[in-house]
């Protein structure tokens, strides 16, 4: 006929004991050391020749409304709209690059670039 009840969570619960001890093993392996972190100054200094672009592609603010670039900029030259993703004010931005240090997303969904006419 099938499976018992009592069969299936007894091999369900078996399953999951083994993922368990499979990734406290992972957990236990050494970490990769040679692995490159990227150099990322913080608290990032005011920089005239960039500003932040957006790629809204990539924009968590398209669809769950991650407001953390905007909050964090000093100079109040992002903004947010819902469902579209970031806007950037060019004359307010300060070139800071904190929105491309604290978003969420890789490849990053806001960047400096350089400047125009510099």
């Amino acid at each position: 006929m099938g499976i018992s009840r009592k069969d299936f969570f007894r091999q369900s619960l078996l399953s999951l004991g083994q993922t368990a001890l499979d990734l406290a093993g992972a957990l236990k392996a050494p970490a990769d050391a040679s692995a490159p972190v990227p150099e990322v100054p913080y608290p990032p200094q005011p920089r005239e020749d960039m500003m932040a672009t957006s790629f809204n592609e990539r924009c968590l603010a398209r669809e769950c409304g991650c407001f953390i670039c905007s909050e964090r900029c000093e100079s109040g030259a992002l903004m947010v709209v819902p469902g579209q993703g970031v806007r950037i004010d060019g004359a307010r931005c300060i070139g800071c690059g904190t929105c491309e240090y604290i978003c969420p997303v890789t490849p990053k969904a806001v960047a400096l670039v350089p400047r125009e006419g510099t």
